[in-house]
């Protein structure tokens, strides 16, 4: 047998954001005797390890916002040149994908995937103004397009919307089965009583994620709900601001900062119910594993419906009124509901990372 084709991933870094543990997750599943993965990279990042370990390639060049426009395409154009053995370039940088996938097509990289992990561009006017400039590159140089979701394929591709693949966001379902004794293992850890009722939160201190309002429901939560406690996994740039609010809110002895985990299929063994108020998502990681942990989810109506995975978890709710989530979480925890689900559902829905993996992996053996 010959070696495994080696796929390049492009990322800013292998942290653990959303795409990146979904890429993590495809990588541990997929057949790596014939397929490899590699990543071209801009920063450090805690899968790097793992990374080589499992038999891949770790780049590096300097991200645009430290570099310009310029100096950014001549270095992907310089390493494509001197990188002519990859055959399939998979670039997960939403619109800035433009400019590497033309870099890609310079170099006569024959396969060149866009993939969308999104609704939006973050940043301000003139930030959004150029990433909207670089998105029109896409259409013009990539040979296949990826989403997570349907909005997501249909914000990034827009006319191309129907060329999209979907490929779930699948998770190792088994992990995040529930179980009473790792959630009685994991309160000790964290010093939480069985009585405390645990909310929990997923995601980068970043403006996309709107921990401001989140932690505005969780405030006024406790004016009736004492023994409420908030976990909150992440790191970022907003995190010092979200601490001061919790403290100017006179919440600090409520909220817990985890900083990054990696182990979130206990973490949320440890959780009652989880919050998820963003301004938009792609179709996240961690609200597919928090409803494969049988979760009570309450979560933002800007996040895609497909969301849903129709067990009967998600409530979608306005993020411009505090009062129907404050509403609705106490009517849900006036139901004792449990945790023990049937979870083929996830996986006849197509969210078991195994199918993901061999559907990824059967599409680059036939290009």
């Amino acid at each position: 047998m010959g070696s495994p084709i080696r796929v390049l991933h492009v990322v800013v870094n292998m942290n653990r954001g959303g795409a990146e543990t979904l890429l993590m997750n495809l990588y541990r599943n997929i057949d790596r005797s014939k397929i490899q993965f590699d990543f071209l990279t801009c920063k450090e990042g805690v899968f790097d390890e793992e990374i080589l370990k499992l038999g891949g390639k770790v780049y590096r060049i300097p991200y645009i916002s430290d570099v310009g426009h310029f100096k950014y395409r001549k270095n992907l154009e310089e390493f494509f040149n001197s990188h002519p053995d990859y055959k399939i370039v998979h670039s997960h940088l939403d619109k800035m994908s433009g400019l590497v996938l033309r870099a890609a097509k310079n170099a006569s990289i024959p396969v060149r995937i866009s993939h969308s992990h999104n609704t939006s561009s973050e940043g301000n006017m003139a930030a959004k103004l150029y990433k909207w400039y670089i998105g029109q590159l896409i259409n013009l140089n990539a040979t296949n397009y990826y989403a997570c979701s349907q909005e997501a394929g249909e914000w990034l591709f827009k006319n191309r919307s129907e060329s999209v693949s979907i490929l779930k966001n699948g998770i190792d379902i088994d992990q995040f089965k529930h179980s009473p004794q790792k959630r009685r293992e994991i309160r000790d850890e964290l010093q939480l009583t069985e009585n405390d009722l645990v909310f929990g939160h997923v995601g980068r201190f970043a403006p996309q994620k709107n921990h401001e309002f989140l932690i505005e429901v969780f405030a006024e939560f406790c004016k009736c709900n004492t023994n409420s406690v908030l976990l909150l996994v992440g790191d970022g740039p907003l995190k010092e601001e979200v601490e001061k609010k919790v403290f100017n809110l006179k919440i600090n002895n409520r909220v817990k900062f985890l900083g990054v985990r990696s182990d979130i299929p206990r973490i949320l063994q440890a959780l009652d119910l989880f919050i998820f108020p963003s301004l938009h998502e792609g179709l996240p990681v961690s609200l597919i594993e928090a409803q494969g942990s049988g979760l009570p989810c309450f979560i933002s109506d800007q996040i895609s419906k497909e969301v849903d995975m129709g067990l009967g978890l998600v409530d979608f709710l306005p993020i411009n009124n505090k009062n129907p989530w404050i509403e609705r979480i106490e009517k849900r925890l006036s139901i004792n509901d449990s945790r023990e689900l049937n979870l083929e559902r996830l996986e006849l829905m197509g969210y078991n990372i195994k199918d993901t993996a061999s559907q990824l992996e059967e599409f680059y053996l036939s290009v």
